[in-house]
């Protein structure tokens, strides 16, 4: 049977979705608007320090090279974490993760999102470097995974 989608669970998907297109957005519907302009800032700072756009559009055209030269990944690192907080707390402010450990998956995600983009340079998969946007890409189901486990261990062995 199809459970009805109720205001609430609207709004939880609303700012999780608007968080996932841009860190900010879910905080500024969430009247949120301190939080909300400091983590676009953030954003900002964060992608155009890092080359962020420049090296996605290389990635996807193929140029896993240049796109690996044009990193910087000194400031790219920050950006995982940032994004998956930015997610999680704006979900968290529109009424969502009330069950225990529910942050965990996404505080996994930023882990190895933020590992991948640290193997990226050198990580080849088949022979094949993956590079600064798809290794880290191909990381985040692994941190859904291992956070999820973690948090379902967790609460079989506290409840």
């Amino acid at each position: 049977m199809i459970k009805k989608l109720n205001h609430t669970s609207s709004k939880k998907l609303e700012m999780l979705l608007w968080s996932i297109a841009l860190p900010g957005f879910g905080h500024l519907l969430n009247g949120k608007y301190t939080k909300g302009i400091v983590l676009i800032f953030l954003e900002f700072l964060v992608n155009v320090m890092g080359n962020f756009n420049h090296v996605i559009v290389l990635s996807f055209h193929g140029n896993i090279q240049e796109a690996i030269d044009q990193t910087n990944y000194q400031w790219l690192m920050f950006y995982p974490c940032l994004y998956f907080f930015a997610i999680w707390d704006a979900y968290k402010d529109a009424g969502g993760g009330e069950k225990p450990f529910s942050y965990l998956p996404l505080a996994f995600s930023a882990y190895f999102v933020t590992i991948g983009l640290i193997f990226s340079p050198s990580f080849t998969i088949f022979g094949m470097l993956i590079g600064p946007i798809w290794l880290p890409i191909l990381s985040l189901p692994i941190g859904l995974v291992v956070g999820s486990v973690i948090r379902w261990i967790l609460v079989k062995r506290l409840t």
